[in-house]
């Protein structure tokens, strides 16, 4: 997972996997998109390569990519863990309904003692 992290740190590989989410790309594609070397950009797919993001394969003298969600959803699984509620939460949540059901049970108590307070005055 840290290999996973690591790779799409880089805005440049970032980018060459959303162009890969679409369809296979030869290298020279990919290279064409960007604004540096093409030496530059194999060294890119070889660190996403590593990563398992993507699969290369020969076609002839060209090396075309495709882009591997696997590892993509390890990480997404990891990070999901974050949005979900904490036990702090949980408690915080338990005591909070805890406190408005307190509140309640004051009001009522106090409702009712006034209604008979009320009522033996009436008597």
């Amino acid at each position: 997972m840290d290999a996973v992290a690591n790779a799409i740190a880089d805005p440049v590989r970032r980018e060459i996997l959303l162009m890969l989410r679409d369809e296979p790309r030869t290298a020279g594609q990919v290279a064409g998109r960007f604004a540096i070397s093409r030496p530059a950009v194999s060294r890119h797919l070889r660190v996403l390569r590593e990563a398992g993001l993507v699969r290369d394969a020969a076609d002839g003298r060209r090396r075309v990519y495709t882009l591997v969600t696997g590892p993509l959803d390890e990480l997404a699984g990891w990070l999901s863990e974050f949005r979900r509620p904490s036990a702090w939460d949980r408690h915080f949540d338990a005591l909070e309904t805890e406190v408005y059901r307190t509140r309640r049970s004051r009001r009522l108590a106090t409702s009712n003692d006034r209604e008979d307070h009320r009522d033996e005055e009436s008597a």
